[in-house]
């Protein structure tokens, strides 16, 4: 059974420079992370808005990290930051240079966290500093095994909201990428589609977020509705006996290709079990999985009896179906 655990955060009740979107940005990453996209549970959320002191959130943070094993541990944080002293996220008690937690203290405490995979990511301004090797003056690597870092903005970039949502940009972005927009084929989310996904969406122009990892593989942090059903993508490999072989088409593929429909038609007429076949290599075709060969469209390639052949991305599901390993 895997267990996952998220430690949500929001603040926009800061005495002299009060927010207006954490909370809402806090909220809606709770509700996607509580469940996948079909229902089932996913973290056990624990969702805290406008926490008060610094004390307050310490103490969430040591029992996320330091509390007990889990598959994952997710700290997100929507609110004020700053660069004083290599980096704090600020808390409502701010008093003189100490506004709030280390940002290096946070690190620390997902360092030392027996959770397999730990997972912080920040919306603040400065939350670059994270697991920054010049805040510390140090060469060596500090991002501990099995944490991963995503933060709305580099080292000296304040974040930035977005007018029209209401929230941060990037947080904005990762909605919909949890949505289902940093899906992959089957379906799974992972910190690093995430951020695939939200580095893509913005222009050259535009603030870059960062990704920091010490991983070597990913946990997904959400599922959804798969683009194409595992039961059909265990058959690539069937239809494609060789990574670099075509699958032959022709008319018969086409289920309007019959006496039935009223347009042109061409022998061998529609028949039921090719174009069974046909619609997965359509759902394949239409998540970049394969492509036709000599025309533009599958349907064309099936009419004309031409050939389809597997894309890159298609090879390498291809594997992943040839050697069960989905």
């Amino acid at each position: 059974m895997v267990i996952n655990k998220a430690l949500i955060v929001g603040i926009d009740d800061y005495p002299m420079a009060p927010l207006s979107g954490c909370i809402s940005d806090a909220t809606e990453i709770a509700e996607l992370l509580k469940e996948n996209g079909d229902g089932s549970p996913n973290f056990d959320i624990k969702l805290e808005l406008d926490i008060s002191t610094k004390s307050q959130l310490l103490d969430s943070l040591y029992s996320l990290f330091s509390e007990g094993e889990a598959d994952i541990a997710l700290f997100y944080f929507s609110g004020h930051g700053t660069d004083e002293l290599a980096g704090q996220i600020v808390t409502p008690d701010f008093n003189g240079r100490d506004f709030g937690i280390s940002m290096n203290d946070i690190l620390r405490m997902a360092n030392t966290s027996k959770s397999k995979n730990k997972i912080i990511i920040l919306d603040c301004c400065y939350s670059g500093k994270l697991g920054d090797f010049s805040a510390i003056n140090s060469t060596d690597a500090i991002i501990g095994k099995g944490v991963t870092i995503l933060t709305a903005s580099n080292r000296d970039e304040v974040a930035i909201e977005d007018g029209i949502t209401g929230h941060g940009v990037f947080t904005e972005l990762l909605i919909q990428g949890l949505k289902g927009g940093a899906a992959d084929v089957g379906g799974n989310i992972t910190p690093a589609s995430l951020y695939s996904f939200v580095d893509q969406s913005l222009g050259a122009w535009e603030q870059r977020p960062l990704f920091k990892t010490n991983i070597t593989g990913f946990l997904p942090v959400r599922s959804v509705e798969a683009k194409v059903s595992k039961k059909v993508l265990r058959k690539l490999h069937k239809y494609f006996s060789e990574p670099n072989s075509e699958f032959k088409l022709d008319p018969s593929f086409e289920f309007t290709n019959t006496p039935d429909t009223f347009h042109e038609y061409k022998k061998p007429y529609a028949n039921q079990q090719n174009v069974n076949k046909f619609k997965e290599l359509q759902m394949y075709e239409s998540v970049g999985l394969i492509e036709p060969v000599g025309e533009e469209h599958m349907y064309f390639a099936a009419m004309n009896s031409k050939t389809c052949r597997l894309t890159p991305l298609g090879l390498h599901y291809w594997k992943l179906s040839h050697n069960s390993r989905f």
